[in-house]
């Protein structure tokens, strides 16, 4: 099967591209597309991997992913409602080869210097969120118009980078069905002990091979990607169930060892369990 690229299926003569996803979970399959991506997620909580990083997304969010980024979602488990998200596809070029580069224009200019790393806006005004969601509402001229105005909105906001570092090669399809089956495998058993062996068995690749690959596709080591999955799981766990301890927490979220899960906690999130549980309420 293949995993990447994936093709965002396209109105002939529209140049933008208005998706509803509301389902169980989002689609949970590693891929990229040549579409620009911004998504409001109405509804659903969980980790969304990007480039080399992994970080949480929760409903309200407002997210931007540069064309070709590979990006994966991990929904959390159904909750009361199913995972809800819009989101609006388009390239730089969908309204011709120089519209972006008028003069009119320039200022989104750092818009899409910022997606090519992906960023996430966390706190979105009401304004920006009723503009995003006016989109399905309106006529396509009144569509279009809106449109712009929402990049201005979300140019100008607050904003926090989704990666560090993603590759500009684009996958290959074999590459990408081998980073499919990393992603997944890391995904659903994180909560476990993953040896190094385990993980390069899914790769179809040699420990040592598997090490190399990885960390130069993502400009980090797979242990550290692991360790960034189960402190995002151990985020979740500590705004989500107060009454548990931070043993608990740390166990559950695949550490087996609580020294070493407050020492990458603080590395990673620059304060300790407890402190991040007292700075969520």
């Amino acid at each position: 099967m293949k995993v990447l690229p994936f093709t965002i299926p396209k109105p002939k003569r529209d140049a933008l591209i208005l998706q509803e996803d509301k389902q169980a979970q989002f689609y949970g399959l590693l891929h990229q597309h040549e579409e620009l991506q911004l998504s409001y997620v109405l509804n659903g909580s969980g980790s969304i991997v990007v480039g080399d990083s992994i970080s949480g997304f929760n409903a309200g969010d407002i997210l931007v992913l540069g064309g070709n980024i590979p990006h994966v979602f991990k929904s959390n488990p159904r909750e009361e409602r199913d995972a809800h998200m819009l989101s609006i596809f388009f390239t730089e070029t969908s309204f011709g080869d120089t519209f972006f580069e008028t003069e009119e224009l320039k200022s989104l200019k750092s818009f899409f210097k910022k997606s090519q790393s992906g960023f996430k806006i966390a706190a979105p005004s009401k304004k920006t969120t009723k503009l995003f969601v006016s989109l399905w509402q309106v006529s396509k001229l009144e569509c279009f118009i809106q449109f712009i105005c929402l990049l201005r909105a979300i140019n100008t906001a607050k904003f926090e980078s989704l990666s560090t570092f993603v590759s500009e090669k684009k996958y290959s399809d074999n590459e990408g069905q081998r980073m499919s089956a990393v992603f997944t495998y890391t995904i659903q058993h994180f909560k476990s002990e993953i040896s190094l062996a385990c993980i390069a068995k899914e790769a179809a690749m040699t420990q040592n091979a598997f090490c190399k690959y990885f960390k130069k596709r993502t400009r980090k080591t797979y242990v550290s990607f692991l360790n960034e999955l189960r402190i995002e799981e151990a985020c979740k766990l500590l705004r989500q169930d107060p009454d548990s301890d931070i043993p608990s927490i740390a166990e559950r979220s695949g550490f087996q060892n609580i020294s070493n899960f407050n020492r990458k906690f603080k590395q990673l999130k620059q304060c300790t369990p407890r402190e991040f549980r007292q700075q969520s309420t």
